[in-house]
């Protein structure tokens, strides 16, 4: 008959061997996420890039280097980039310039930050889980990017 400790380490062995399979397994997870991270900012500052010089050749201008660009009026389903001083609102896709016209609204009257259900109110969208949902993701992005704020979580301005 086998000892309870002997039978407790040959589970621990066992599951120490699982821990390692699955931080491995995250870490290549993890590198691939990154790689592809990576790509898409590359083919985002390309195309950026590639769409100035394109106007500009259509002005008569002739494309500067490598200083950075930033397109007049974003697409819709565009990245929203980083902001940064002097970057307007009208860069963002429409549906982001609602989102923050309504928070600077809001922070032109002193009100207090509003939450995502008040948010996909105001903006006329019917205010069920999907669609409270994709407000919140935009929301979240907006604070990542640096163009709004998440004083407490869940409230933004």
């Amino acid at each position: 008959m086998a000892s309870v400790l002997g039978l407790l380490e040959e589970r621990e062995r066992v599951a120490r061997k699982r821990v390692e399979e699955l931080q491995a397994e995250l870490e290549a997870a993890q590198s691939e996420w990154d790689e592809w991270l990576i790509a898409r900012r590359r083919v985002s500052e390309v195309w950026n890039v590639g769409e100035s010089a394109g106007q500009e050749a259509v002005a008569g201008k002739r494309p500067e280097g490598d200083k950075a660009r930033t397109p007049s009026a974003a697409k819709p389903g565009a990245l929203v980039p980083v902001w940064r001083e002097g970057l307007s609102a009208h860069v963002l896709a429409p549906e982001y310039q609602q989102v923050m016209g309504l928070l600077a609204e809001r922070r032109a009257t002193g009100g207090q930050p509003l939450n995502c259900r008040e948010i996909t109110a105001l903006l006329g969208l019917e205010v069920v889980a999907a669609k409270v949902e994709g407000v919140r993701c935009k929301l979240k992005r907006l604070v990542a990017r640096g163009w709004a704020l998440e004083p407490v979580p869940g409230r933004f301005a």
